[in-house]
């Protein structure tokens, strides 16, 4: 995880530079010579990270070609004692925070790699260590990871595991508040297995008289659905089919609709220049998207036999006019 590596000297060394191998870096494409030109212009060179038991350069490589190509024979080098997966993570951490910046390409060949390796990190942890978003992280994992099966919960950047669905927790506390009404906060997260704030605010819903699970979280673990499957079911429905209305809305959705992993392919054909108004589009589709849902949600709540009655009767009627 981040910042949980310990260099085994936190003081330079001189190593000379004919020592030095090439390491497992992230830079799909290799160095940029234009970038080591510039390092060989500078006086004074960083050190670098280097793997102590193979001398594996970890973190450093322009840095190194830089030196050479000013004719210098050693090399300033801090060591690193760790197995490859801790020295993979090193070097895509040390190139995300300083230096050459990785390629939107370089982050996501690494995410996919740490997932491979890490699979029980959380998208957050990974992003971290990538560079990258936790949504980029997730639509990687979709595509990286298709055939795992259904988790119960993941490691964050502490290295702490955490429940996917807090709301099994919750209700454990739920269960040990309405046991032992007087039992101090910590003894009721032990016994549930859920922290001292979720224990606080688990026996403040009680006491109001609420569901110990807020309800965003109680809807949180219903599956994900995907446009393909929702639009075939959509297109099959009379009150859809046989109504103008309902055939020019699925038109409609059907080309405003993105799946999470589209996008990812298409990030890099957006120029540096335009990224953030793209950012604020993107912000401000997401918030109609936001407003359409919450509207449908509320129509659902408010008039759901209404809903089903209109559906019903729009059918019939589309049908008897549709056989005529």
């Amino acid at each position: 995880m981040e910042g949980s590596f310990t260099l085994e000297e936190t003081t330079p060394i001189l190593v000379s530079i004919s020592s030095l191998l090439p390491g497992d870096s992230p830079r799909l494409a290799g160095e940029s010579f234009e970038h080591v030109q510039l390092l060989a212009a500078a006086q004074d060179l960083p050190p670098i990270l280097v793997h102590r038991r193979t001398f594996r350069i970890i973190d450093g490589m322009h840095r190194v070609r830089a030196a050479r190509l000013r004719g210098d024979e050693t090399i300033s080098v801090i060591f690193f004692e760790g197995d490859d997966r801790e020295t993979f993570l090193l070097s895509v951490e040390s190139n995300v925070r300083h230096g050459l910046p990785l390629s939107p390409a370089d982050r996501e060949a690494a995410a996919r790699r740490i997932l491979t390796e890490h699979p029980q990190w959380s998208d957050r942890a990974v992003a971290v260590a990538a560079g990258l978003s936790p949504t980029t992280v997730s639509a990687i994992r979709q595509r990286c990871l298709p055939a795992a099966g259904p988790e119960s919960d993941r490691m964050g950047r502490d290295g702490r595991i955490r429940p996917l669905d807090g709301s099994a927790g919750r209700r454990r506390a739920g269960e040990v508040i309405a046991m032992n009404p007087g039992a101090p906060l910590r003894a009721i997260a032990r016994e549930a297995g859920v922290s001292v704030g979720t224990a606080r605010d688990v026996r403040a819903r009680l006491r109001a008289g609420q569901d110990p699970v807020p309800a965003p979280r109680r809807g949180a673990a219903r599956q994900s659905v995907d446009w393909p499957s929702v639009r075939d079911d959509l297109s099959r429905d009379p009150a859809v089919r046989y109504a103008e209305n309902g055939r020019a809305f699925v038109r409609w959705i059907d080309g405003h609709v993105i799946e999470p992993v589209e996008w990812c392919g298409l990030v890099d054909a957006v120029p540096p220049h335009w990224q953030g108004s793209v950012a604020e589009l993107a912000r401000s589709c997401a918030a109609a998207w936001l407003e359409l849902a919450r509207e449908l949600e509320q129509r659902a709540r408010t008039q759901p036999d209404l809903a089903v009655a209109v559906g019903v009767v729009t059918a019939d009627d589309s049908l008897e006019a549709a056989g005529s």
